[in-house]
């Protein structure tokens, strides 16, 4: 495990010492008119030497509850007596951040991107700079997400369960539900496992909101696993708070186009065949059921009650029992979040 040893450590040409604080920007690209772009970080490295740990948030620009999470942490953490280095990211993508979009100017997903080039897209040399600069660093990380445009999610952690030190980590920042999460190509959660740091990414509430139930089990997640990794100091390590561990989760599809109701929340234990939601045309009539698939949490909904047929309506996380020949008898794969 790498470790800052008391060296320096150096961001965009800033050097930070141990027991030094400091905010950089972080240089990126200008825009067509010139105007100068950065990415706001701020460092603060303890007197001891310990883990190295990022946080970043808005990788999608609309998700800005994760930016809020790490307001919280300078303003409510006691940093004072920090173990190792805390590297703090509230915006990593500024352009889509201040223009309320998810994607970046040229259309691309910061978040399918990385590592990155510097010969590559503009997102892709975002991602480049963000690797080198930042996650190169460190020993750590935890990637702050929200739901997409017109979803809503609950309090989750995703994480590659199969590797035991990520697992645990994943344990203990707790929420409702913890996701045995395959890497997707361009992650950055993909990149910085193949550079040996373990990040977890949560998930919880809607894009452009800040809800606070959301808010506090970030937060608190945030705290658990500073705590376990010795980072800060409590009396003891808080209460875990993980109530369903899943394997793989799917999505429940709308089998007609048309308006739907739903029968069922966010946290919902739903089992085999059960009703979940009514589609019916705009008069009413010609009601069609949507049930779940295979028993299991809902973690995700659309909030958009206008569906076309296929349209991702409700997601369900699946618990470790269930055989994965649950999953192939379950529609086809594109359902299947594993």
């Amino acid at each position: 495990m790498r470790r800052d040893n008391k060296k320096k450590i150096v961001i965009g040409g800033e050097t930070i010492l141990p027991g030094q604080r400091k905010r950089i920007l972080l240089d990126v690209a200008a825009l067509f008119d010139y105007t100068h772009i950065t990415i706001p970080i701020e460092v603060i490295r303890g007197t001891q030497e310990g883990p190295v740990l990022f946080i970043s948030a808005a990788i999608h620009g609309d998700e800005i509850s994760g930016t809020e999470i790490i307001k919280r942490i300078l303003q409510e953490f006691n940093l004072t007596s920090l173990v190792g280095t805390l590297i703090l990211i509230p915006v990593v993508n500024v352009y889509g951040f201040n223009n309320k979009s998810r994607y970046l100017p040229d259309g691309r997903d910061l978040n399918r991107s990385f590592p990155g080039s510097l010969k590559g897209s503009l997102a892709s040399r975002i991602a480049h700079v963000f690797m080198k600069e930042v996650v190169s660093k460190c020993t750590h990380g935890i990637d702050l997400h929200s739901g997409s445009s017109n979803r809503t999610n609950l309090p989750q952690v995703r994480a590659s369960l199969d590797d035991k030190e990520t697992e645990d980590l994943a344990l203990t920042f707790g929420g409702p539900v913890v996701i045995n999460s395959k890497m997707r190509d361009g992650s950055l959660r993909d990149a910085a496992r193949k550079r040996k740091v373990k990040v977890l990414l949560y998930e919880g509430g809607q894009s452009l909101r800040f809800e606070e139930p959301v808010i506090r089990a970030g937060l608190k997640g945030c705290q658990r696993l500073m705590q376990k990794i010795g980072m800060i100091k409590g009396k003891k390590l808080l209460k875990k708070e993980v109530t369903f561990l899943a394997k793989w989760s799917y999505w429940v599809r709308a089998p007609h186009s048309g308006s739907f109701r739903t029968y069922r929340k966010l946290g919902d234990y739903v089992e085999e065949g059960q009703l979940l939601a009514v589609i019916s045309d705009t008069f009413g009539q010609e009601p069609y059921k949507v049930v779940a698939g295979v028993s299991g949490v809902i973690i995700g909904m659309s909030l958009l009650p206008l569906v076309n047929q296929g349209d991702a309506m409700i997601h369900i996380a699946v618990s470790q029992e269930k055989a994965t020949r649950e999953a192939d008898r379950l529609i086809d794969g594109d359902n299947l979040n594993f």
